[in-house]
């Protein structure tokens, strides 16, 4: 039986780690892309200042993707050293993505970050936002296969079990990179990633305006951050929208958990606003409710269900004990290849093969389990309602809260008041934590509410991990922790001096842009 303690640590080890390393990612897309529209400006107009930008956040941007790489690449080691039976069961078609994205995406990037900084005086001025618009592009692309991996967790397609070796095998690499959800995952993120970035570039430009330095530079800055910003907050929610409707289709435990749906509402379903779910009860108490907006988000219709968790317990309990046929077949296939009898019923209930092994939890031997077993297994299969609830809702409450600074912004740069009004520029300073905390909600409420699974449907996360002792876990999650805070405060701490220092002491130049853009317009 699996030590419960060792698949807690290590599922939180994993997590903190994977949430630290979140911090980086998401600013790391925002400014690329923001570094390419900057310097394609500077090709344009030939002005200095918009090159001084694109060095200037290029310089931030750096410091942010050398703390990613740095975080990064231990989450890889962990599915070794963690999760060994999960990289045997599954390492065929999940390794894919992440070969492709070492191979392909990050060794693009970091290849022409060189470029990047180093070839301002080497290259074209054409040929050096090339390098710019490639490393934008493989930041996104990195993004994507990574998304790919994850969304083959949420929704494995292209696999199937093999009896033989005991292990899934890939069967359409297409349907693996074309999986709806990882889709709509990469474009929702890399989204969020952009706002990000969007924020900080105003954030930072605002103390730049309130403390009355570098006015063109960050009144341009913020032009251009504030338009980003808008179109990329406005795709966040459209986006998000359409994951939701995805979710609906293959993860509906999911949504109904993130809604506190205990009980199937009669179509179209209403979207509860706010409540205080009662676990004890099932039920939620002080319910608000929008009327249909559940329903047509879910099911893109005013006649169809979106299922409650007590109906999708039933169907899952169902599930299981389609799955311990499938399991008791399988260990008849194995001692005798040539059943012909017990591999029909195997290929007959093998979708559910993955829910049988939840009674492994309770049993050694699925098939051998009793009704009170198999019903706790079914109830295994709700994640946590209360944090989900609360999770999306905090994070959906950001995303409108950002469409609207960002709207504000945009309509004070487009009358070119951005400096006059003081208020707003504290409010952008006060928004810069938003976009992180909306981000790492977002991976919880993807993550948290796939429990009890790894591989959706496939592989529950306890039979996951490696043969490890908790107290070994626990020793290395308290190295990571102190390891990771020290290169938090490396991370502020260049990111502060560097931002106090402003543009053109960062960047070692004599003169700042009233000295070398004399007017100070606030035109392009």
């Amino acid at each position: 039986m699996i030590s419960i303690d060792a698949v807690d640590a290590s599922r939180l080890q994993f997590a903190l780690t994977a949430l630290y390393h979140f911090l980086f990612v998401p600013l790391t897309l925002g400014l690329a892309v923001l570094l390419a529209v900057m310097e394609s400006v500077y090709v344009m107009t030939g002005r200095r200042i918009w090159r001084d930008m694109t060095r200037y956040w290029g310089l931030l941007f750096g410091i942010n993707f050398a703390m990613g790489v740095a975080t990064g690449i231990t989450l890889e080691f962990q599915f070794g050293t963690n999760w060994a039976y999960y990289s045997q069961y599954v390492g065929d078609i999940f390794g894919a993505p992440l070969a492709i994205e070492g191979l392909m995406a990050f060794f693009l990037e970091a290849s022409f970050i060189g470029l990047f900084f180093f070839g301002w005086d080497r290259l074209s001025k054409v040929g050096h936002l090339t390098v710019t618009a490639l490393v934008a592009l493989g930041s996104n692309l990195s993004a994507l296969w990574i998304l790919v991996a994850n969304g083959w967790m949420q929704h494995p397609v292209g696999a199937a079990f093999d009896p033989q070796t005991m292990r899934m095998e890939l069967t359409s690499f297409y349907d693996v990179l074309f999986n709806p959800v990882a889709q709509d995952k990469f474009v929702h993120t890399v989204s969020a990633g952009y706002v990000t970035g969007a924020v900080f570039v105003t954030a930072v430009s605002a103390t730049f305006l309130l403390n009355g330095r570098h006015r063109e530079f960050a009144k341009r800055s913020m032009t251009v951050a504030a338009s980003f910003g808008l179109a990329s907050a406005l795709s966040v929610v459209v986006l998000g929208d359409e994951s939701g409707y995805t979710a609906s289709q293959n993860q509906k435990m999911k949504i109904a958990a993130i809604e506190a749906e205990w009980k199937t509402q009669a179509p179209p379903a209403g979207f509860t606003l706010f409540g205080i779910p009662d676990l004890a009860r099932r039920r939620t108490r002080y319910a608000l409710h929008i009327p249909w907006v559940l329903g047509l988000i879910a099911t893109r219709s005013l006649d169809g269900k979106v299922a409650g968790i007590e109906n999708l317990v039933r169907q899952n309990k169902t599930r299981i004990e389609s799955g311990m046929i499938a399991y008791r077949a399988l260990e008849e296939v194995r001692a005798d290849p040539q059943n012909a009898s017990a591999r029909a019923a195997f290929d007959r209930h093998v979708k559910d093969l993955g829910y049988a092994l939840l009674l492994k939890r309770y049993r050694a031997d699925p098939a051998k389990a009793s009704p009170e077993q198999i019903e706790k297994a079914a109830w295994d299969t709700v994640p946590g309602v209360l944090t989900l609830f609360w999770a999306f809702r905090i994070m959906v409450a950001i995303g409108f809260f950002l469409i609207g600074f960002f709207a504000l912004g945009f309509w004070l740069s487009a009358k070119r008041r951005l400096d006059r009004h003081r208020s707003f520029l504290r409010l952008a300073i006060a928004t810069l934590p938003l976009p992180w905390i909306a981000a790492e909600l977002g991976w919880v409420v993807s993550e948290y509410g796939r429990q009890p699974w790894t591989i959706d449907g496939v592989l529950p996360t306890f039979l996951s991990v490696s043969s490890v002792r908790a107290a070994t876990v626990w020793t290395s999650l308290a190295g990571f922790i102190l390891f990771y805070s020290a290169l938090a405060a490396i991370e502020v701490a260049l990111m502060v001096k560097t931002i106090r220092l402003g543009p053109y002491a960062a960047l070692g130049l004599a003169a700042d842009e009233e000295g070398s853009e004399p007017g100070g317009s606030g035109l392009p």
